[in-house]
């Protein structure tokens, strides 16, 4: 009976043993560092991303993912839980995306800021704030690779199209008259050739009238210079008019007095002819005496 009861406290003390070993080795594996919750909302695809991956803001470690599940409210949209450090500078412009280490494919969140919003983001266990999560380098480059992949074909759409047996002939065409064009262009320099050989002896010719022109500028201003000298062919031109001018105004006094005599004389003969006229037989008896006037002798008044 003694015997039972020693075991039986063997057993006991082991259990207890092995008890207290495995809660120290909890303790010893526990985290004792602080840290605040966020969640990253997002409908992208998170592929390589683990709980208990890296959470690095600008490659630095600050925390770890706690969880990934589902959004119950919202469909197609996944949580993902993370708790960093207290001094991670998270603010309203922190973002998050996906890195990926090497070529192993295992994914960890990337956290970043953009500096538009410097502002404290505050999270707790009962409130927890969220981060949107933006397309990776990863996703860009295969968003695009697919846009590109739709032009390519486009573009090989449009050759197919280019390259038909019509277009073929129409190119075939266009570079038979590219070719013509060239051959009518090479022509050209040969018609050319005898004008350029006529320029040298047209370039002399114009030198020469050139300086003819010259020299017929030079003697023309050389008679302007003359003709402008004092006592030059302008005043001796200018001292001949003035004369003539005192000539032909002598004249014309001189020639005054003469004009009105020979005025008065063609109006007695005009009055002369008119009494021949009236009595041809003056020329003969001569002119008949006029008619005695009032007051004169001979006068006899007119009878009634």
């Amino acid at each position: 009976m003694e015997n039972k009861s020693h075991a039986f406290m063997v057993g006991v003390f082991t259990l207890v043993l092995l008890t207290a070993a495995i809660l120290v080795g909890i303790w010893l594996n526990r985290d004792h560092i602080e840290t605040v919750p966020y969640q990253i909302a997002t409908k992208l695809s998170v592929p390589g991303l683990n709980p208990q991956a890296a959470v690095r803001y600008r490659g630095l470690d600050v925390g770890r993912v706690e969880g990934i599940i589902f959004d119950p409210q919202v469909p197609g949209q996944i949580l993902i839980n993370i708790n960093v450090r207290p001094d991670t500078p998270v603010t309203h412009s922190t973002y998050a995306t996906l890195g990926y280490q090497g070529v192993t494919g295992i994914a960890y969140v990337q956290l970043d800021d953009d500096g538009s919003q410097p502002v404290k983001l505050p999270s707790s266990e009962n409130q927890v704030a969220r981060i949107a999560l933006r397309p990776s380098l990863f996703d860009t480059l295969q968003n695009k690779g697919l846009a590109i992949l739709e032009q390519t074909e486009e573009v090989a759409k449009r050759v197919n199209n280019l390259l038909s047996n019509e277009n073929q002939e129409t190119v075939l065409a266009a570079f038979n008259n590219v070719s013509k064009a060239a051959s009518e262009l090479q022509s050209i320099p040969r018609q050319l050739q005898p004008t350029l050989s006529k320029l040298p002896a047209l370039t002399t010719q114009a030198q020469q009238s050139l300086n003819s022109i010259g020299k017929l500028s030079s003697n023309l201003d050389a008679l302007t210079t003359e003709l402008k000298q004092p006592n030059g062919t302008i005043d001796r031109l200018a001292d001949a008019i003035d004369r003539v001018g005192l000539a032909a105004d002598s004249i014309q006094l001189e020639a005054l007095p003469l004009s009105n005599d020979v005025r008065t004389s063609l109006r007695q003969l005009n009055r002369t002819l008119e009494g021949i006229s009236e009595r041809p037989q003056s020329v003969l008896f001569g002119s008949r005496r006029p008619e005695p006037g009032p007051g004169e002798a001979d006068f006899s008044p007119p009878a009634e």
